[in-house]
């Protein structure tokens, strides 16, 4: 598994970083892929090289934004015993806190402030589950809810996210109307940072129960769901607003990180069958009621206890997306927190039982 670690470098890169976005501008320009040609720019070859391939052979890129040094594994010397990282073409020395049993440092990224150094991990082997969670995601209300079909418990996670669209949605519209644009972006950004805090804490509470119970997970295969055009206005801003496939790498990730089985099922009906009966149920907003047996239950905690006795799909079963943009040659891996980092903020704990977030 490829885990990125931020370490924090305390070195002023400005000028090669300004060296590193000419580069970047040539290369969109020419399409080379000699670091002759850019050799007027005083990059160092090894880094040109990166920046020339990402941005020569990505033909869709039109523009410059942000360009880091990125240096490959060939260029990175690793002293395990003193947890250093040294890399010769920019003499930096990297000490590191974060866990040393990777199994191979495959490049760093260096910015302004941070260094993202990109290291591949063993894989834990997976658990056999006891017991299997049926987790179901939600654009309204909880953005999560947790079952064991076993004891009938339920965890209702992430309610706080709606709150936070519907704050953030009336701020943007009101700065879209005064035309204030810079500010505007500045907001989204802040809104993204909140959303991205609150999906590491409701993966990581699910990941957590999963550990404790010895149980697999199960999700639904919601792949495409924006394309449904039966979808209302309101359920649309919700969706496309909500970061829908951020939480679910959140827990993918995590959940290998702990050797969590995750297989995903048919989403058809799971929120509109009974989870006593099997029959089709009537739906209104929240809540649940079956016709045939006179079951009563929330929609979504209802929806959470089909996903968990739902067999799994075969196509892509026991792989995580996570392993399939690896293989298809991804570089966007998530990160890690680690003690001595700074790091993207890791939830705390949260304690056990039907609650929210």
């Amino acid at each position: 598994m490829i885990l990125t670690f931020k370490v924090k470098h305390d070195r002023d890169f400005s000028i090669e970083l300004k060296k590193a976005r000419q580069v970047a501008v040539f290369a969109i320009k020419t399409h080379t892929l000699s670091s002759k040609d850019v050799k007027q720019f005083g990059l160092k070859s090894i880094i040109a090289n990166q920046i020339l391939r990402k941005y020569s052979m990505n033909k869709k890129i039109k523009n410059v934004k942000r360009v880091k040094l990125t240096i490959p594994n060939q260029g990175i010397h690793v002293d395990r015993e003193k947890r250093e990282i040294y890399i010769p073409s920019l003499k930096l020395t990297l000490p590191y806190s974060f866990r040393n049993d990777f199994e191979k440092i495959n490049q760093i990224e260096i910015g302004d402030v941070y260094a993202y150094v990109s290291a591949t991990i063993p894989d834990k082997p997976l658990i056999e589950p006891q017991v299997w969670l049926g987790v179901d995601r939600n654009a309204t209300g909880h953005i999560v809810v947790v079952a064991e079909p076993q004891t009938g418990k339920v965890w209702k996670l992430g309610k706080r996210a709606e709150h936070i669209h519907s704050k953030y949605r009336e701020i943007r519209r009101k700065l879209q109307k005064a035309k204030k644009y810079r500010l505007l972006k500045k907001i989204k950004n802040r809104e993204n940072r909140i959303i991205r805090d609150l999906n590491h804490k409701v993966s990581r509470k699910v990941v957590e129960v999963a550990r404790e119970k010895n149980a697999g997970i199960k999700l639904e295969k919601l792949d495409g769901i924006r394309n449904n055009k039966k979808h209302t206005k309101s359920f649309n801003y919700g969706l496309n607003s909500w970061s829908f496939h951020q939480l679910q790498q959140f827990i993918e990730y995590k959940a290998k990180l702990d050797g969590i089985p995750i297989t995903y099922v048919e989403p058809r009906y799971t929120s509109k069958e009974c989870s006593r009966c099997g029959s089709i149920g009537i739906r209104e907003d929240k809540s649940f009621k079956c016709p045939s047996c006179g079951h009563v239950d929330h929609a979504d905690a209802n929806a959470s206890f089909n996903i968990s006795v739902r067999p799994p799909l075969v196509e892509g079963a026991g792989q995580l997306h996570a392993d399939r943009d690896a293989c298809k040659g991804s570089t966007d891996t998530p990160r890690r927190a680690t003690p001595g980092t700074t790091e993207t903020p890791e939830p705390p704990s949260f304690s056990e039982g039907s609650m929210s977030v």
